[in-house]
């Protein structure tokens, strides 16, 4: 954690209630595209969370970390870079980035069918690019090089035409065309390698002040803490970039990765920082593989299944959290077949299921609790609560639910698309004669709870 100048009484200051909207939300796409979509390259290892730091950098799985990762000596990405491409630099990218297959509104479209509520793109990765023409960085854009458009201004028009809310990601604690560091190639560098003066501040809160005054972005989605520099409450300060933020979307919301002492929502990353996901308000984010930029190595082997995306949103939302699913595009702007293919999975899905998820809150464990054998899920909204079961979970067999027979009205047991389910006081739980399993998606059964 980086210097803070500001009190947590003056943080404090910042706070009111989370608009409601977003804890309602529960699913948000992601969008990573970026000059690093041209090479496409990554070590799929395994996701965040489960892979020691020493392999972590050295063989990241994370397409977008390109840039850092060929600079690694040692590393398979820059012996392939060398194979590949003859050390060319990094910007050649940027030059080859064309975005041909581009249809904004088709991706608008894509996202709302498979659920989404919001969606949030990256205006500024790691490397610097700027997907819109973002002050002080010359050419150094898409609007000038590369796809020569402005991207973050299509992808919300489209977006909003979609009835959806819009978002911007920026990495305001890293940006490696500022600065000479070194590759970040541990944990402690990451913190320790990026830039923190004041002239860096400037830059970027310059930048974040034009996202806000141009796109409006329901949520301010910052990456790797802010310059310590800019920790403090003056002119050009984070504390007054954010009360800027709220005057102008007053129904706004930030993440909690500013390195300071105010956050809208909490946040968990594949499975690393886990501890966030005990706050109020919370979110995942993940890709639908192991990478969030578009990674050509992976095959399906690597990406989350139709049903194991269905069932991690909805593990995601039974504890109380939003799931932002990451879309990695093609350099060319196409969305790749298999992810493709699990948000339509995902949203067939939702179209039946979507009262168990949006809007829902987490049954108290007092009524119903969570199982993994066999794998059940519970949510709630007003006096009514879902069971979700997971994939193999149903057969005409009596399935007992970890549910408190006398809180729920065991008549009202429903087939979340109709058909009547019979469940009655068993010891243990509940239990509910199911139907023959019609599908490999959850399976989601409907109670009223008593008064």
């Amino acid at each position: 954690m980086g210097r803070d100048n500001l009190t947590s009484a003056q943080w404090s200051s910042l706070s009111r209630p989370v608009p409601q909207w977003f804890p309602d939300a529960k699913l948000g796409i992601f969008v990573h595209w970026g000059a690093y979509s041209v090479p496409a390259w990554a070590e799929p290892v395994g996701e965040l969370g489960t892979v020691e730091e020493q392999t972590w950098f050295r063989h990241n799985p994370y397409a977008e970390w390109y840039w850092n990762t060929i600079r690694i000596e040692g590393s398979p990405a820059r012996a392939r870079h060398r194979e590949m491409y003859r050390d060319a630099p990094y910007d050649d990218f940027l030059d080859a980035w064309t975005v041909n297959e581009f249809d904004p509104t088709e991706w608008a479209d894509l996202f709302a069918h498979a659920g989404a509520r919001y969606v949030i793109p990256t205006a500024k990765h790691h490397d610097g690019i700027t997907l819109w023409d973002a002050p002080g960085t010359g050419d150094r854009n898409t609007v000038h090089r590369g796809p020569h458009r402005d991207l973050v201004g299509d992808i919300r028009a489209a977006v909003h035409k979609a009835g959806l809310r819009f978002g911007v990601y920026y990495s305001g604690g890293l940006d490696w065309s500022v600065s000479s560091f070194p590759a970040i190639d541990t944990s402690e560098a990451l913190l320790a390698r990026r830039p923190n003066d004041a002239a860096y501040n400037a830059y970027a809160y310059i930048h974040v002040r034009d996202l806000i005054d141009r796109f409006h972005p329901d949520v301010l989605w910052n990456d790797i803490e802010w310059p310590d520099a800019g920790k403090h409450g003056l002119q050009f300060g984070l504390f007054e970039l954010l009360q800027s933020y709220y005057r102008s979307v007053p129904e706004g919301v930030v993440n909690d990765r500013w390195g300071a002492g105010h956050w809208d929502f909490r946040t968990s990353e594949y499975r690393a920082h886990r501890e966030a996901e005990t706050a109020s308000v919370w979110e995942n984010c993940r890709g639908i593989g192991q990478s969030f930029g578009y990674n050509q190595v992976e095959d399906a082997s690597h990406l989350l299944s139709g049903p194991d995306l269905v069932r991690h949103l909805v593990d995601v939302v039974s504890r109380g959290g939003n799931l932002l699913l990451n879309v990695g595009p093609t350099a060319t702007g196409r969305i790749p077949d298999l992810q493709r293919a699990r948000l339509e999975y995902l949203g067939a899905w939702i179209r039946t299921s979507g009262d168990a998820i949006y809007g829902t809150r987490p049954v108290d464990k007092d009524v119903a609790r969570a199982s993994d054998a066999p794998w059940v899920r519970w949510t709630q909204k007003g006096q009514r609560m879902w069971a979700i079961l997971g994939p193999g979970t149903g057969d005409p067999d009596s399935l007992v639910l970890s549910a408190r027979p006398e809180a729920v009205d065991l008549a009202s047991a429903s087939l979340i698309d109709g058909p009547r389910v019979s469940a009655y006081a068993q010891a243990g739980g509940v239990a509910v004669d199911l139907p023959p399993r019609r599908t490999t998606a959850p399976e989601v059964i409907s109670f009223e709870l008593r008064e």
